[in-house]
């Protein structure tokens, strides 16, 4: 694996404030060294980092990829799952063949065996002719299945199937069809508390982990933020026809101490925002961007499961069951509709049972 440099004195200082004297030829020599530090860091595609955290992440990126292995990819919503995904699939032996991807949590679960494994002409309303599926049309290459913990039970039997046998049959088919696939899958969840909870099958989490890859969230590898930055300017200065020869100072020492609860991918929309506004040849970003946002929580808190359940159903006993609008749980609360649905979904609290009857309740929910 290409060693990279660690972010330390030799950071270039296109990161600081420079003197308004500088030369053109100094500030070109400069703007060639930003685009060849990132280079030096860019180990796989848009996986820019020198980390030691992101630095295992590669070294399993490079032992795994010329298998056959299935891998399972865990980390925080924006920490680059797919990216791995893809860096992996390029570095196999099927790199020539197809890689495609489907994310279960977007996908209507009504749709998504009929999306993996395709379907025949007439296997349900709207079914008109014969469709291929995606493991059909991924076979010799690679299939990404995104949000894997958000996949219906009736799915996960199926997939298992796929992984076991190598064979499967398209909905309303009863042919058996053979298929070489690898699969990598992705989620952002816990899925052992899935499997404990019920909600996932012990069998396929044993047959998706075989070689496990955790990847930091970014607040775990602030070295790398600068880096990152680096990389998102460059491209989106690019796209805009704009010279960045330097980054504010304070700008800077904004990024690196930023908690950045969005990942990476909170990280380039900000970048990206902020080129828009950029009109010189100095990179900047609004400080109020990067305030951490007051925990709109009131009290409840992670460890405390017990206190958040009673506070919850409370809640709900209060609003009659209804979750969302002005008299909803969520607004007694104070938090987001989305999420107060996450954590009663986590919490496994049924809400429904809070309802006084079933006409004046039916929306919002």
């Amino acid at each position: 694996m290409m060693s990279a440099p660690s972010l330390g004195s030799d950071v270039p200082n296109h990161f600081t404030d420079d003197a308004a004297s500088r030369v053109s030829t100094e500030e070109d020599r400069e703007l060639n060294v930003l685009s060849e530090e990132v280079l030096s860091t860019s180990m796989f595609e848009e996986i820019v980092g020198s980390s030691g955290a992101i630095g295992r992440v590669t070294d399993q990126i490079l032992k795994v990829a010329p298998s056959d292995a299935t891998v399972l990819i865990a980390g925080e919503s924006g920490t680059g799952k797919e990216l791995i995904a893809r860096a992996i699939h390029k570095r196999s032996r099927r790199s020539r063949s197809v890689f495609t991807r489907m994310n279960c949590a977007v996908t209507p679960p009504s749709l998504i065996a009929a999306e993996l494994f395709g379907y025949e002409k007439g296997a349900f309303t709207g079914a008109n002719q014969r469709h291929a599926g995606r493991f059909e049309v991924a076979n010799q290459g690679t299939i990404f299945l995104d949000e894997i913990g958000e996949m219906p039970s009736e799915t996960q039997i199926a997939l298992l199937r796929v992984l076991q046998e190598r064979e499967f049959e398209r909905v309303g088919g009863t042919q058996s069809i053979p298929v070489d696939v690898r699969v990598i899958a992705a989620t952002n969840c816990d899925l052992p508390s899935a499997v404990r909870s019920g909600k996932f099958r012990l069998d396929l989490f044993y047959r998706l982990n075989v070689f496990p890859i955790h990847v930091p969230p970014l607040r775990e590898r602030p070295e790398d933020i600068l880096l990152l930055a680096k990389y998102f300017i460059e491209r989106y200065a690019a796209r805009q026809g704009k010279r960045i020869r330097r980054v504010e100072k304070r700008t800077a020492e904004l990024l690196e101490a930023y908690h950045w609860p969005g990942n990476i991918r909170e990280l380039q929309n900000v970048i990206e925002r902020a080129m828009i506004y950029c009109d010189s040849d100095t990179f900047f970003v609004e400080e109020a961007w990067l305030q951490p946002e007051a925990e709109p929580w009131v009290g409840l808190r992670p460890s405390l499961s017990n206190q958040e359940r009673e506070l919850i159903e409370a809640a709900l006993a209060q609003s009659q069951g209804r979750v969302s609008g002005p008299q909803g749980a969520a607004t007694k609360l104070g938090v987001p509709r989305t999420t107060l649905e996450s954590k009663i979904k986590s919490l496994r609290i049924n809400k429904h049972r809070y309802r006084l009857g079933d006409g004046d309740l039916s929306s919002n929910w």
